[in-house]
């Protein structure tokens, strides 16, 4: 059964399209006959308590250069549609809880919304993976810089970065002793080198496998694709991300990767989170992302998969 399908998401207009996720997921809804929709975030209200959108009909095609069409646009009762694909970027500030609240509001009156509006509230990408301490690296979140000095002493060598960043940005590689260490320590605790910041930062343990790369195990309803995408960095950088110019190559699962999904799955499932992206380095799960995770393209690209064909299988079984 054709259903209407509505993704929130920042400005097609900017995307790449050779490498976008969600217009491979709109690609896939398309082909299988559902309505197309198109929002940003500003054409979110609530009227009356109702959560309503600005909508503009959307047409998409597999071009590296034309890859959208968008209609008029026309205020709706979000409630209305059968669907919600949620795929803004990070970072999560206000303006995105603000953005859950709406489409949870639509929730309740029956939109099925993709990942979950509350779990997008809830599992901060990087926080999340600590609640699987099995899993992770050593780990230190703190707003205070004398601690954070400290767990990169007993370290030895670390990564910093922020809480709410994406693509690499922000991330510091640092060692017990660097003399730059205080000034990585203002810029992301906003605050002064000898004292509790502003902001939280995170410090986890380098873990040298990062040169075999960063790799990426995509889920839908905690089933994993069978092979991730090892973002591996190249020349000089320590960062395997994509947009920092890592190179992606697909591997298979390993038996550890297949693990730290069995450790994570079921609560992925719980919290109503369809699709989600763990990065894994080595041995160690090191963020959860729930927000827009990527590398469909690439891994359907390396293996001839239909990555998005599997999310819309489970999203038209629960939508029937």
């Amino acid at each position: 059964m054709p259903l209407s399908v509505a993704v929130l998401m920042d400005p097609i207009g900017t995307i790449k399209p050779a490498k976008d996720t969600t217009l491979a997921m709109l690609l896939e809804a398309q082909r299988r006959g559902h309505t197309l929709f198109y929002m940003e975030q500003g054409d979110l209200a609530l009227r009356d308590g109702a959560p309503w959108a600005r909508l503009r009909p959307l047409a998409v095609r597999d071009d590296q250069h034309d890859w959208s069409t968008l209609g008029e646009a026309q205020w709706r009762d979000l409630r209305e549609l059968d669907v919600v694909l949620m795929r803004k970027d990070p970072p999560v500030d206000a303006q995105f809880v603000y953005d859950t609240m709406v489409l949870e509001t639509a929730q309740r009156g029956g939109l099925a919304v993709v990942n979950d509006p509350r779990a997008l509230r809830d599992c901060n990408e990087k926080l999340f993976a600590l609640q699987f301490p099995q899993c992770i690296a050593p780990t230190l979140v703190s707003r205070d810089a004398g601690e954070l000095r400290r767990f990169v002493a007993e370290c030895g060598e670390a990564v910093l970065k922020p809480l709410d960043g994406m693509g690499g940005r922000g991330i510091f590689k640092v060692k017990a002793g660097d003399s730059n260490l205080n000034s990585m320590l203002e810029t992301l605790l906003a605050g002064g080198p000898h004292g509790e910041g502003r902001q939280f930062a995170i410090a986890q343990k380098f873990i040298p496998a990062i040169s075999a790369g960063d790799k990426r195990i995509l889920l839908i309803d905690g089933e994993p694709v069978p092979y991730a995408l090892a973002r591996i960095p190249q020349g000089d950088e320590f960062r395997g991300n994509l947009a920092a110019g890592g190179r992606g190559e697909g591997v298979p699962l390993s038996e550890r990767d297949r693990w730290i999904v069995a450790q994570v799955a079921p609560e992925l499932c719980r919290r109503g989170l369809r699709f989600v992206g763990l990065d894994v380095i080595g041995d160690y799960l090191t963020e959860i992302n729930v927000t827009s995770p990527t590398c469909v393209r690439e891994l359907d690209a390396q293996f001839g998969l239909n990555i998005a064909g599997l999310l819309f299988d489970a999203i038209e079984n629960t939508a029937s």
